[in-house]
């Protein structure tokens, strides 16, 4: 029971920051790794997608309501991360992702020191592309991470909100209602896989979804309250939070 309690509460965690800025892998997947340890990994990343998807979806669904998104940018991304999301994840086993995990720490710092010195960056929303070059952009940008996150995964979410931010010029919560909408589809690409080839633990999926759940009610009900400065102050800590557990991952383990 103790244990289901530490799921509990992880899930609840992982909500609310993913729903802010991405990241509640960092929270979730851990713990289920220290009560599972013998169970096979690909399982926990199942099990943790299906928990992890309708806090996601949830959050969405608050930000949707609130915050006015480019649903002709959104869909067409959208689309491309769902494919390639699900090509990353049949890619992963037949090619592991050294070279990819050693790297990511690196680049992590290089957005976390970007963010920190503009201060103004995602104060506010300006438009810095249109039309076909927009589309392209996105259709990229939802490609190129969609495949990430399916292949490896950690910080998609925070990929997501700097690349909207730094390339398309939105402020950091339009930034992050965005990302909501592509790590559902991100995820649900993810689950069909690891669903059909058995690798989810849907009891324990389901009783950490419902904490999950509650804590994307909550997170996503503050970044609306408190807003862009909020969101980049949390962002700022996950990220640096992803180089320190990145780096240990890649260097120490």
């Amino acid at each position: 029971m103790a244990d289901y309690l530490i799921l509990g509460m992880a899930a609840f965690c992982a909500g609310f920051v993913d729903a802010v800025v991405g990241g509640g892998g960092l929270i979730q997947l851990p713990a289920l790794f220290s009560v599972f340890s013998t169970t096979a990994p690909a399982s926990l990343l199942g099990t943790s997608k299906f928990a992890g998807i309708w806090g996601t979806s949830v959050a969405a669904v608050n930000y949707v309501k609130a915050v006015r998104l480019q649903w002709h940018i959104i869909i067409p991304a959208g689309v491309m991360a769902f494919i390639l999301s699900f090509a990353g994840a049949m890619t992963v086993t037949h090619i592991p992702p050294t070279y990819l995990r050693k790297a990511l720490p690196f680049i992590l710092v290089a957005i976390a020191i970007y963010t920190f010195w503009k201060k103004d960056l995602g104060a506010q929303s300006k438009r810095l592309h249109s039309g076909r070059k927009e589309l392209i952009l996105a259709v990229l940008v939802g490609g190129v991470v969609g495949f990430y996150d399916g292949f490896f995964g950690p910080g998609t979410g925070s990929f997501f909100i700097f690349i909207f931010v730094r390339v398309f010029g939105y402020d950091f919560l339009r930034a992050s209602a965005s990302a909501k909408v592509l790590n559902v589809a991100c995820n649900a690409a993810a689950l069909i896989w690891f669903g059909y080839s058995g690798h989810v633990m849907w009891i324990l999926g389901s009783a950490m979804a419902v904490c999950g759940v509650l804590g994307s009610i909550a997170g996503s009900k503050m970044a609306i309250k408190y807003g862009s400065t909020f969101v980049r102050s949390l962002f700022l800590l996950v990220v640096s939070l992803l180089v320190v557990k990145t780096s240990y991952d890649a260097f120490l383990k």
